[in-house]
């Protein structure tokens, strides 16, 4: 998630507030929700990344694999 102008007002806001420690329960709550928001996006972003990325070794036949053995 990229903020925008708003959001990154917010937190400012937020941060500020405290920093006063004058910010209510409504907007730590409201922080909360847009921080983890973000943080779950971005971990099933990864997650997804991830899964695209894992390439699956080749599946080898056995008759040449024992004979590579000498079987």
């Amino acid at each position: 998630m990229i903020p925008n102008a708003e959001l990154t007002n917010r937190i400012a806001q937020w941060r500020q507030k405290v920093q006063d420690k004058t910010i209510t329960l409504d907007e730590m709550k409201e922080a909360i929700v847009f921080m983890r928001g973000g943080r779950l996006a971005a971990t099933h972003a990864a997650s997804e990344s991830k899964a695209k990325s894992r390439v699956k070794p080749e599946a080898r036949n056995t008759d040449d694999l024992l004979r590579e053995l000498g079987i």
